[in-house]
């Protein structure tokens, strides 16, 4: 008589006297996971544990941290874009006062990482 496990494609290796489950997950396409990857890494170990142990034993763990890292750089891009045009940050500016263009570019970035954070990685 075969196992649910069995009939729904599973195999088992035997090993001495026990039969154990062949639960290698499928193989994953390799993109890059950099530091937003990392941060959801982080948020789920800690947070979503469940979510996360989904994710690691469904073979989905890596794809799904490369798409967070895709959203968040692209959020990231635009929102900085976004919010220089509204603060007035321009070419001029970075051409007549580097410094007030520096501060003003750190201040915007510092908001929109935050803004990142809370709207991609702990979501």
């Amino acid at each position: 008589m075969r196992s649910i496990f069995e009939q729904q494609g599973g195999a088992y290796t035997v090993q001495g006297d026990y039969r154990l489950p062949n639960l290698i997950p499928p193989d994953e396409e390799e993109r890059p996971i950099g530091v937003w990857g990392q941060r959801r890494l982080n948020y789920l170990k800690h947070h979503r544990k469940v979510l996360y142990y989904n994710l690691l034993t469904s073979g989905k763990l890596h794809s799904h941290l490369a798409d967070v890292e895709e959203q968040a750089q692209e959020l990231l891009s635009r929102l900085v874009k976004e919010h220089a045009e509204k603060e007035g940050i321009t070419e001029q500016l970075k051409a007549t006062d580097q410094m007030k263009w520096v501060q003003k570019m750190n201040n915007v970035r510092g908001h929109v990482i935050e803004t990142v954070y809370l709207d991609v990685v702990l979501v």
